[in-house]
């Protein structure tokens, strides 16, 4: 019998977003995806729709001739994983990891 891959929810994978800029600060797009567990090219469209309603923050970040695109979470962002995404979690955790 194949083995179930758990699909981890749209919800769960905002929360783990903003868990780990708050975490580890700003963050390349490489690093946050990598921390997170995420394929880049599944889940950009959440990176772009959090960064669209104001949750997280793209920048660039100058190193050597380059600018480097940097993610960080927002003040709004980190209220609504405080007042929406913690509480929905503590009520339904995540069984994947």
């Amino acid at each position: 019998m194949p083995q179930q891959r758990e699909y981890r929810e749209r919800v769960y994978i905002r929360a783990e977003i903003i868990i780990k800029l708050a975490e580890y600060g700003p963050l390349t797009l490489t690093n946050l995806v990598s921390y997170c567990g995420l394929n880049l090219s599944k889940h950009k469209e959440i990176l772009d729709e959090m960064e669209t309603k104001g949750l997280i923050a793209k920048f660039f970040e100058k190193q050597g001739k380059k600018n480097i695109v940097k993610y960080k979470v927002t003040d709004k962002g980190m209220k609504f994983y405080e007042l929406i995404l913690k509480p929905y979690m503590e009520m339904f955790p995540f069984k994947g990891r």
